[in-house]
């Protein structure tokens, strides 16, 4: 089987959700450490009806929290405009009682980074059980299309680091309400102690070992590593052990980061188009509608 490394992802368009976007007050259930620098808070919408799919985010105006007033104020005359509220990826399902959002610290890095992150780390290190939190939703197309199991049968999910958030929502919603889908996730992070969502992951894989198989990448880690956890990029070879039982050829499409991913990968975190189907030249190497793949890739480590 021949593959061009990267691979296509899907974005198929939401009609209708953006523009359904509202505003609403939620209070933090829990902080839950993920990593050092990455929480997942749970959040109790107090039981307001919301429409949304996995995968999609909502926004955090910075503006509300009163600790932040003397910074935002410096950001926003050093910028000449106002600070916009900041996105994050749902990691929890539709069908899951309360939403949950996972965010990863930004740090500052002199020379590189021309202001310090407003929100990400207040978030990570000071938002705790009890605080109230107003955030607008939902947005994004990042999601699995409705007839996707009319269009393959197996999701190849390719991440690195805090970009399998949205795709962790996508696997829990699946595996849910879509039983004919097999997943196969290729994690990349830099050391075993940056994989987020590790117990969780392993949890799903136990509860649906027929249908979820995790596989960890680690590329700075001096090991010894665990059981079952590889060292080294995601490259081509990699990509093909992930498509081993699919006889498909998957579409070349950019997208970073090249540290995470391999050689020929440096654009930046980006996300494409649908290719439920081989090119027509290409369809003789699929036997069945089975053995075409939809393969996601995310993600910024």
């Amino acid at each position: 089987m021949a593959i061009d490394f990267a691979t296509t992802i899907m974005t198929d368009a939401v009609q209708g959700h953006e523009a359904r976007m509202t505003t609403f007050d939620t209070v933090v259930l829990e902080s839950i450490v993920e990593t050092a620098d990455t929480r997942t808070l749970v959040l109790d919408a107090g039981g307001e009806r919301l429409d949304w799919r996995a995968g999609q985010y909502v926004s955090i105006d910075p503006h509300q929290f009163r600790s932040l007033g003397s910074f935002i104020g410096y950001l926003e005359q050093q910028k000449g405009r106002r600070e916009a509220p900041r996105a994050y990826s749902m990691c929890s399902a539709p069908h899951e009682p309360y939403l949950a959002i996972t965010i990863k610290e930004e740090v500052f890095e002199p020379g590189k980074t021309k202001y310090p992150p407003l929100i990400s780390g207040f978030l990570v290190h000071q938002v705790r059980a009890g605080d109230p939190l107003v955030v607008r939703g939902f947005a994004g197309a990042y999601t699995l299309p409705e007839d996707v199991e009319t269009r393959t049968a197996h999701i190849l999910h390719l991440c690195a680091g805090s970009g399998s958030v949205p795709n962790v929502s996508m696997i829990k919603d699946s595996l849910r309400h879509h039983a004919r889908l097999r997943h196969t996730f290729i994690y990349s992070n830099k050391t075993w102690d940056d994989v987020i969502f590790r117990d969780s992951l392993a949890r799903l894989e136990e509860q649906h070992p027929d249908r979820l198989q995790v596989i960890n990448t680690l590329t700075r880690d001096p090991g010894p590593l665990p059981y079952g956890v590889r060292s080294g990029r995601i490259d081509a070879d990699r990509a093909r052990a992930g498509l081993a039982r699919l006889r498909v050829r998957a579409r070349h499409h950019r997208v970073g980061p090249s540290r995470a991913c391999g050689r020929g990968h440096d654009g930046p975190s980006a996300v494409s188009r649908i290719d439920a189907r081989p090119p027509a030249h290409r369809r003789r190497t699929a036997r069945t509608d089975q053995d075409r793949s939809l393969r996601l890739m995310c993600g910024v480590e």
